[in-house]
């Protein structure tokens, strides 16, 4: 008797992320099909083309492949999405779903696409385009070990992986996002550039600074303290230049934005839709 077919990944959203996840799923080497969706078709065929994934034909076909669903649209799309979904019928309800939309929580999700659906939440980087990302997941309420399991695996394959409580799911959204290491490495480089020293030097005296110290904290394993008192001796360069950005605002400067970020995940929440 011929095997049932295997159940594939779906996404729906071709965007950037979906890209990013796809890629690193390849390099991985992903056994499971991968489908993905999109309204726009031009995305779904750019996505085929970059990375051999299936393309749904429509909504419902992507929901009757999967055995898990990733919604990788933008936080206000994803209430129009759900309810489309819902007019999928029943075996749309009888999936895993993960949603990888910045601020939009768990309940509101449940609001839309009710039992016996269930939901993850994830927060992946572009990162896991090259497999060393770091995902963030929360599960629903209710939701079974054997599907925590599924969407820790899916993930595992691009990176590491973090189960973290929702309530601090917007603070690890703004924390985490490549952002930080290219706007501080574009910052440093140009700060050194202005102190003289030429552009293309500048740029990978930055780079090292910040990938060689992070390197070097990984693999040693000791606490950051440590590593900063053994990198700026007292009375020598570094300490003088750590102390001059500390008394110009560093930290709060970091928090600052840190704040901007959780408040634009609440800002996405609420502009959730209702029913």
């Amino acid at each position: 008797m011929a095997k049932a077919p295997m159940k594939s990944a779906v996404f729906l959203g071709a965007g950037r992320i979906t890209s990013a996840l796809v890629a690193g799923l390849r390099l991985a080497k992903y056994a499971r099909p991968i489908v993905v969706y999109d309204r726009d078709p031009k995305k779904s065929l750019a996505l085929r083309q970059e990375s051999r994934v299936a393309v749904a034909p429509n909504l419902k076909s992507a929901v009757e492949q999967a055995e898990i669903l990733i919604v990788a649209v933008r936080p206000d799309s994803v209430a129009g999405l759900l309810e489309e979904v819902a007019t999928c019928g029943a075996p749309a309800r009888r999936r895993l779903w993960v949603s990888l939309a910045a601020g939009v929580p768990l309940r509101k999700l449940r609001s839309r696409l009710g039992p016996p659906a269930r939901w993850v939440r994830a927060m992946p980087s572009p990162v896991c385009r090259i497999g060393h990302g770091l995902t963030a997941l929360c599960s629903d309420r209710g939701i079974g070990q054997a599907e925590r399991v599924r969407a820790r695996r899916l993930f595992a394959h691009v990176g590491a992986v973090l189960e973290i409580p929702e309530l601090q799911f917007d603070a690890f959204t703004a924390t985490y996002s490549s952002s930080h290491g290219y706007h501080a490495l574009q910052t440093l480089a140009a700060g050194a550039a202005r102190a003289g020293l030429d552009p293309k030097i500048a740029l990978t005296a930055a780079a090292h600074a910040l990938s060689d110290g992070i390197l070097y904290w990984k693999a040693s394993g000791q606490r950051l303290t440590r590593l900063l008192h053994e990198a700026a001796t007292p009375g020598g360069i570094a300490a003088a230049t750590m102390l001059a950005m500390d008394k110009s605002g560093y930290a709060r400067v970091v928090a600052n934005g840190l704040k901007a970020g959780i408040d634009q995940a609440r800002r996405n929440a609420r502009r959730f839709s209702p029913r």
